[in-house]
């Protein structure tokens, strides 16, 4: 896990193996602020989507002192979210190194539309 200061707040980068760690046991929101169709193609379980294009940090669900890890395609866009959230004074605050690139390279469990069938299946 590194760590940079965003404004007074703390951003730390999560490994995909600790988010899903995190996830696992209900520590963290995990929110995706990639495209509705991105999202729809494949995506982690149970993650929520909140796309970039329309994100306001003021409309973030309450968290209850978990923190929120933010998750793109590749951590660019999860990262430029998690600015955002600092300038408005959010915290505390995470975002996934590599985005869910580095989720399925890592080979951990997602969700995604079956090309032959159009269904919602199981991966890996």
């Amino acid at each position: 896990m590194e760590t940079e200061n965003l404004n007074g707040v703390e951003l730390k980068t999560l490994t995909p193996a600790e988010v899903k760690d995190s996830f696992d046991r209900n520590e963290i929101v995990l929110i995706d602020v990639r495209t509705p169709n991105e999202y729809a193609f494949e995506h982690i379980g149970g993650a929520l989507l909140f796309p970039m294009s329309t994100f306001d940090p003021l409309k973030l669900p309450v968290q209850d002192g978990k923190p929120i890890v933010f998750h793109c395609g590749s951590g660019m866009r999860s990262h430029a979210i998690a600015e955002r959230c600092a300038n408005a004074g959010i915290a505390p605050l995470s975002h996934m190194a590599g985005g869910f690139g580095a989720w399925k390279e890592a080979k951990l469990p997602y969700r995604a539309i079956d090309p032959k069938t159009g269904d919602l299946t199981s991966k890996p």
